[in-house]
């Protein structure tokens, strides 16, 4: 199966290192733009059923603010107690230049 890529949002819609909660089909993902780059992770909370868009962002992580948790945005794997698995990434790209530049997220499982 191939990605499928859904528009999230604009890119002047993303403040850096302010996530932005967005559902695409069904998934609720916290969108960040950070150190240049956009990421998309799954915004629910492995450990905590709370969503990660209400957390900070540093260092290219974004910490859960119930417990502390932080989760690498580039592979969703926990940087420490007491989140222990990872939550999903999806991929992204940017489609278009300047102020009309478009967030596309795929959030489609490939098998």
């Amino acid at each position: 199966m191939t990605a499928s890529y859904v528009r999230a949002c604009g890119l002047s819609e993303l403040e850096e290192d302010t996530p932005k909660r967005v559902e695409l089909n069904g998934v609720a993902i916290s969108l960040v733009r950070t150190e240049g780059e956009v990421f998309a992770i799954n915004d629910i909370c492995s450990h905590a059923n709370v969503s990660l868009s209400e957390g900070e962002v540093e260092d290219c992580s974004i910490e859960c603010w119930l417990h502390g948790s932080s989760f690498d945005l580039r592979t969703g794997k926990p940087s420490g107690l007491p989140a222990t698995q990872p939550v999903p990434v999806y991929p992204v790209k940017i489609e278009g230049d300047g102020p009309d530049a478009s967030v596309l997220v795929s959030v489609t499982q490939e098998s």
